[in-house]
């Protein structure tokens, strides 16, 4: 927490929640410019949707909303109250804007319409991992990185064979091909800004 929230009592009861949203700012896509419509990627990239119809990180303002697992609070000599959560799609260092308890009877609607998203088929990939590149990943991180690449991380107008993909995942660039709904991992570097491909 930033100094002036480093405040005990300000979480008070925070700890009788098992889930909290963030809302968080999408600081790595700030734009002076934004458009009315986008392409979400999970419609294949070509279709266009409205901003608002969409959870895409391009909007009029970058603010983001995470439903996270909250683990546990500690409290830190130094850095006040420490929340451990799990769960978070945000990029290290991403400003939070916001923490709120997240509530069932009021947060979770089962009978809710999904709109275009419904129509969207999910598969998941098989993915081949050589246990000599697994090795290269750091132990805690293996099991959220497969479960990206079985999620299948190219863009869906994407369905090249022969195309070597590439996307950083912590400080790994991984780099695999795609043939016949198996992603078959090729290497694992060091992270550098500049090498990155899809």
């Amino acid at each position: 927490m930033e100094p002036e929230y480093r405040r005990e009592e300000a979480f008070r009861g925070l700890d009788e929640f098992s889930h909290i949203w963030l809302l968080w700012e999408f600081s790595e896509t700030v734009r002076e410019q934004w458009s009315p419509t986008v392409r979400p990627p999970r419609l294949g990239g070509n279709t266009r949707k409205g901003v608002f119809s969409t959870r895409s990180p391009f909007r009029p303002n970058p603010i983001g909303l995470s439903c996270v697992k909250l683990r546990k609070i500690e409290i830190d000599a130094r850095l006040g109250p420490v929340l451990y959560v799990e769960g978070v799609d945000l990029m290290d260092n991403t400003p939070i804007y916001d923490i709120k308890p997240y509530l069932p009877a009021f947060d979770s609607h089962p009978s809710a319409v999904a709109g275009f998203s419904e129509r969207i088929k999910e598969t998941g990939l098989k993915v081949v991992f050589p246990e000599e590149l697994l090795e290269r990943v750091p132990v805690p991180l293996r099991e959220a990185l497969l479960d990206v690449l079985t999620s299948d991380p190219r863009p869906r107008y994407q369905d090249d064979p022969e195309r070597v993909y590439g996307m950083p995942f912590g400080e790994q660039d991984i780099r695999f091909r795609v043939q016949d709904r198996v992603l078959h991992v090729m290497e694992v570097n060091p992270y550098s800004s500049g090498n990155h491909i899809f």
